[in-house]
């Protein structure tokens, strides 16, 4: 399970270098690129590896809506929130993901989250609040900072709906690999819909960097990165495995630190310490006590011979 969880962690935050790489076309257009190349190279894998590919028309419906939730229409309105916000507050707003999930699953699961998993993630958005401070204290409500917020929670609630999508095909027994070959077909199909309609042009940089970008983001950061994430998801529940987009940040800032100079300050250095306490609540499990323990405590045993109780 650590390993699962550290891949998604590492793998998702180290997009956000190569995501820069993409941006010298329109980013729905990115994204369309590189869920369409993600598409050819799952589908390529599972007939090649003969997989089954014949599903119900309904896990066909769930399906779908794990590709519109999770690898399109959330993309689409991230990226139109980051022209009122900056990445960090985009940040912020994306871990609250962690408390949609536990919402969703009492809605859609009837699954009460832990205690340590609430406590956990109390600890790590205060951790993660602590190292964008500064974005949060510039927040201006006045100049787009609304709209922003509105349209990046839809999107953050939106994919919290695609992870609904995919714990209910993982209890259907649909596999990982299957259910993201169609869905990011579905997903895929989706977006270009879109871009039709919004009259986006369908531009396409040939530079070696945006090209490397393009491949790293679908192989790496799309067929690995959700193949792990959806897995984590259906061993450790949607509240769990959600917690890890609070640690993406975290990756995100170190990297920058060795590629582009990222300085630390004090409130940084303090959230990043906050943010894994909270992964080590999350993630540890309470140790269950002996069962012969937990037989003294309900029965204490009888006094031994000659012994006065």
């Amino acid at each position: 399970m650590f390993g699962l969880y550290a891949a998604v962690v590492l793998i998702w935050g180290s997009t956000w270098i190569a995501i820069q790489y993409q941006l010298s076309v329109a980013p729905e257009v990115a994204v369309a690129y590189r869920f369409a190349l993600a598409t050819m190279m799952l589908m390529a894998w599972c007939l090649v590896r003969r997989l089954p590919m014949r599903f119900a028309i309904r896990d066909h419906v769930f399906m779908a809506v794990l590709g519109v939730c999770l690898f399109s229409l959330n993309y689409v309105l991230i990226y139109v929130a980051s022209v009122h916000l900056t990445s960090g507050l985009l940040a912020v707003v994306f871990s609250t993901i962690v408390i949609m999930n536990m919402i969703n699953g009492v809605i859609f699961f009837r699954r009460r989250p832990e205690t340590r998993t609430l406590i956990g993630a109390a600890i790590g958005l205060a951790g993660i609040a602590m190292v964008f401070a500064n974005d949060l204290a510039s927040f201006d409500l006045a100049a787009g900072g609304s709209i922003g917020l509105l349209v990046s929670l839809a999107g953050s609630y939106i994919a919290s709906l695609g992870n609904m999508a995919s714990a209910r095909n993982h209890a259907r027994g649909v596999p990982v690999m299957q259910a993201n070959a169609y869905g990011m077909l579905y997903g895929t199909i989706m977006l270009f819909a879109y871009i039709a309609i919004a009259g986006i042009p369908l531009s396409f940089d040939a530079s070696l960097s945006f090209i490397a970008a393009w491949v790293y983001l679908a192989l790496v950061g799309s067929v690995l990165g959700f193949g792990f994430y959806l897995t984590l998801l259906g061993k450790i529940g949607p509240d769990r495995a959600a917690y890890s987009s609070v640690m993406f940040p975290i990756v995100a800032l170190l990297l920058s630190t060795v590629f582009e100079d990222f300085h630390w300050t004090s409130n940084i250095v303090w959230g990043v310490g906050l943010t894994w306490v909270g992964n080590v609540v999350i993630l540890t499990k309470r140790v269950p006590k002996p069962a012969a323990e937990v037989l003294e405590q309900v029965a204490p045993a009888p006094p031994a011979p000659g012994v006065k109780s």
